[in-house]
């Protein structure tokens, strides 16, 4: 269990302290066309006479910050960091898209001349990268040419190089498995987010739950019909977002027969899923289950009883394409595990000790299903953004950019 002086850990604690960058780093910011047409915009930290640079993204979040930036400049490996053309927005995050968008920048590091291009994944963006490395190395005639909603998508006239090496960083299964995880299956009404189902309430006393702060007690009957409910609730919402995509699907076959407008506004008009209360996973408050390192909590927050029906949470509000293709475990492509099976690159993979959405179980499926003859795994202390455990540790950053550093001086040509 973590120890009971660990630092302000969840929310505010996301904020984690690193290093400074080396001199003479030089700065560039880039916009890039992807093959789609969609513009995606990235920065490049150059270390003069770099041959290898390292490639940081994210499906949902800007990275442009990340603490491990200055780390491995330090190590003498360029670093390019690039946002797809959704950040910080769940609203249209559909991942087959994403692919194209790490594509524009994967084209664009060989275009400037870098021998070795190493992505390198933190949390989602272990997954996002473990997609595109499945469908960069396959034959294009034999990439998805479809997102799970039913649209087309042109991965295969895309130019995909298949970069070098992978860094993987605290990797969650994807964000459909964590969605399955931590959605609330006690919703009772679908658009009332206080409608509740009492003997499907994690934060119901009767069921389990203690003071904040103290580890609850579920029972195993409990979690067995919690963990089939939450299931039974996003097969309800696959139903609505494939009533949304087929609406939409025949809106567009109809307009191209007729070229009626009105049938082209339906075929671009959103139909929204709002999908209330997420966070809501039995082990982020009863540290007996799947047990690590980690503090009391979830990733939004110490008070999960309270942040569950707060605005900020997984998924909030989705179109029917981004539900299917990234927050439904059961249509989406973008899991880890399904994807790591196309992963032949050298491969190092740490996960962080006290981590609240991946899981040390997660982490032995993903790993062993990664068939790369050349692959690494590690665990260090930490939490899920990098922060230490207790006061006076070396924050999991610092701790991953050690064996980070080994790894990659043995491998590739670093200044």
């Amino acid at each position: 269990m973590s120890d009971g002086n660990a630092i302000d850990r969840l929310g505010a604690g996301r904020d984690v302290d690193g290093i400074a960058p080396p001199t003479g780093v030089v700065t560039t910011l880039h916009e890039l066309a992807t093959f789609d047409g969609a513009r995606v915009h990235g920065a490049l930290h150059k270390l003069p006479g770099s041959r290898t640079v390292v490639c940081l993204m994210h499906p949902r979040q800007q990275v442009a910050h990340h603490p491990l930036i200055a780390y491995f400049l330090r190590m003498g490996a360029s670093v390019w960091t690039q946002d797809t053309r959704s950040p910080n927005n769940d609203i249209n995050l559909v991942h087959e898209q994403a692919l194209l968008d790490v594509a524009a920048g994967q084209v664009f590091l060989r275009d400037i001349g870098f021998d070795s291009v190493v992505v390198f994944g933190h949390s989602g963006g272990g997954t996002l990268f473990a997609y595109y490395i499945e469908q960069a190395a396959l034959e294009p005639q034999h990439r998805i040419d479809v997102t799970p909603a039913g649209k087309p998508i042109a991965l295969a006239g895309a130019v995909m190089p298949v970069p070098d090496g992978a860094l993987f960083l605290a990797p969650h299964p994807g964000q459909g498995q964590v969605l399955r995880h931590c959605i609330d299956p006690s919703v009772f009404t679908v658009d009332d987010p206080l409608s509740i189902i009492p003997e499907l309430d994690m934060y119901d006393p009767a069921n389990g739950f203690r003071s904040p702060g103290v580890s609850s007690a579920y029972s195993d009957d409990f979690l067995r019909e919690y963990r089939a409910a939450q299931l039974r609730r996003i097969e309800r919402i696959d139903g609505i977002a494939r009533e949304y995509a087929a609406e939409a699907a025949d809106a567009r076959v109809r307009f191209a027969k007729t070229e009626d407008p009105r049938d082209r506004r339906e075929a671009l008009a959103p139909r929204v899923i709002l999908t209330y209360r997420t966070d809501a996973d039995p082990r982020y408050v009863d540290l007996t289950l799947s047990p690590n390192d980690r503090p009391y909590g979830s990733l939004f927050g110490r008070r999960p009883d309270l942040t569950n029906y707060g605005l900020v949470g997984f998924g909030r509000i989705t179109t029917a394409d981004a539900w299917l293709s990234t927050w439904s475990a059961l249509a989406t492509n973008a899991d880890f595990q399904r994807c790591a099976a196309g992963i032949h690159i050298p491969t190092m993979y740490i996960e962080f000790t006290g981590d609240q959405a991946a899981y040390t179980e997660d982490a032995d499926r993903m790993f062993a299903a990664i068939p790369a003859e050349d692959k690494t795994r590690a665990a260090v202390r930490g939490q899920h953004f990098g922060q230490a455990l207790a006061i006076g540790e070396p924050t999991g950053y610092a701790s991953a950019a050690t064996l980070f550093d080994e790894w990659l001086a043995k491998r590739y040509d670093l200044r």
